[in-house]
């Protein structure tokens, strides 16, 4: 297992699709069903041993909940804000390019 290259509240963009998010969650590796990993084409299947991002995406058109491999990600470049409406959910704020988590009580 490697550690992960993007971080939580970074914002980042697909490297092949036309959409952009923000990270909310992280899992160390492939953490979906194996229906949804063989519904991908073959020739452009991720590796299931690198992390996967889950994402408040959005394309010009909608916003959605995406699961993305870090293969497929590259860090966003317009360093905007995201529209997604459940972001206000999880992060407090847009600071310097990136979003702040909003702080948890631990029980």
């Amino acid at each position: 297992m490697r550690e992960a290259k993007f971080g939580i509240g970074e914002v980042v963009a697909h490297r092949f699709r036309p959409f952009r998010g923000v990270i909310f969650d992280v899992d160390p590796t492939f953490n979906h069903t194996e229906e949804w990993w063989q519904s991908i084409p073959e020739e452009v299947r991720p590796r299931k041993d690198q992390p996967y991002y889950h994402l408040f995406a959005e394309t010009e058109d909608s916003t959605y909940v995406a699961y993305v491999s870090e293969q497929n990600l590259i860090p966003d470049e317009t360093q905007a804000p995201c529209r997604h409406p459940q972001i206000e959910l999880v992060f407090d704020g847009f600071e310097d390019g990136h979003y702040v988590p909003k702080d948890r009580v631990q029980n």
